[in-house]
């Protein structure tokens, strides 16, 4: 019920708003919310997850709302973004979900959880994650790249085209 709320949202406000692109609505169900809930993976165990560069919520509304005992921070620099964040959170009556605006640079605490999709890099996530992730943590990076990722310290999970509308990798993370 919630899932598809999300998925009307993004298909009005948060078009019109230009969270998403206007020619995003047939891939909303596959690239955006499908897509999201493959984060849900590495997460088992995690009890607070921190959602870097959230922009209108994706991955971390998604995964709040199939994991309703897990806590979430969705973190964006916008201003814009993160009002239409807690527009959405409010709207879903969301209680497990917290809104902050802020950069990952700045950030202190400590997560049992990260993912990011699309928001960084590989090799920036190598440098930010272990720095904010518990010694039993995990961290999910998600991306739509050209090519595999080629990067040490992640273990690499291809997702066929045949499953999403495009191939695309998650690079999991558990600290050494």
């Amino acid at each position: 019920m919630k899932l598809g709320r999300y998925r009307d949202w993004l298909l009005t406000e948060a078009v019109r708003a230009g969270g998403i692109g206007p020619n995003e609505g047939p891939r909303i169900d596959n690239r955006h919310i499908g897509d999201s809930l493959l984060f849900a993976r590495g997460l088992a165990h995690s009890q607070r997850v921190l959602d870097v560069g959230s922009g209108v919520g994706l991955p971390g509304i998604p995964l709040s709302i199939v994991m309703p005992q897990t806590r979430f921070q969705l973190l964006d620099r916008s201003g814009r973004r993160v009002e239409l964040m807690r527009r959405v959170s409010r709207i879903l009556d969301l209680p497990n979900v917290e809104v902050i605006q802020e950069d990952v640079g700045s950030l202190q605490t400590k997560m049992d959880g990260i993912v990011s999709r699309g928001s960084l890099s590989p090799e920036q996530a190598i440098l930010v994650f272990p720095r904010l992730l518990e010694p039993e943590g995990v961290a999910v990076l998600g991306g739509s790249w050209a090519t595999a990722p080629d990067v040490s310290g992640f273990e690499l999970l291809e997702v066929p085209a045949a499953i999403l509308d495009q191939r695309v990798w998650l690079l999991i993370m558990r600290p050494q």
